[in-house]
């Protein structure tokens, strides 16, 4: 789950960094414009991703020790 989590946040600032820097959505190109429930499902996805990254933050580190 939290790599699945956190591929979907690296494609949405990925996304957004395009946004920023040359104005181009690259989710909406894909799937057709920002309004199209393909392209609502991605964002959503990309929302709930960023939420459960939140958690990534509080969790007790696990040490390896060889």
């Amino acid at each position: 789950m939290d790599t699945v989590a956190l591929v979907l946040v690296i494609i949405g600032a990925l996304n957004w960094g395009l946004i920023s820097l040359f104005r181009f959505d690259l989710v909406a190109t894909l799937f057709g414009g920002p309004a199209t429930i393909l392209s609502r499902i991605v964002y959503g996805l990309v929302g709930l991703a960023g939420l459960y990254c939140i958690t990534l933050l509080f969790r007790d580190r696990e040490r390896v020790d060889r």
